[in-house]
């Protein structure tokens, strides 16, 4: 059990730093773009780790951080179709 926590936190931290190097390269950082390619980086990670059957406590947690994430994605959905449609 302990060995997918172990693979899960490095494949997330690996893919937050091919997100920072790509955007440090192309000098466009944008927290938006990183948020939300964070986001899918961690759903497409936990649905690879995820057992169906048995919950460890770290995958509570993780979905409690994903549920954050959603949260927070919609958010700026809005704000960016706010912006579109200039109210």
């Amino acid at each position: 059990m302990m060995k997918k926590k172990i693979i899960s936190a490095t494949m997330i931290t690996a893919w937050t730093c091919i997100i920072l190097i790509i955007m440090l390269f192309s000098r466009h950082i944008n927290l938006e773009i990183f948020f939300v390619l964070w986001l899918i980086g961690l759903l497409f990670i936990t649905e690879l780790i995820d057992t169906r059957n048995v919950k460890s406590k770290y995958m509570i947690y993780k979905n409690r951080i994903i549920a954050a994430g959603i949260i927070i994605f919609v958010y700026l959905i809005i704000q960016k179709i706010m912006e579109i449609i200039e109210i």
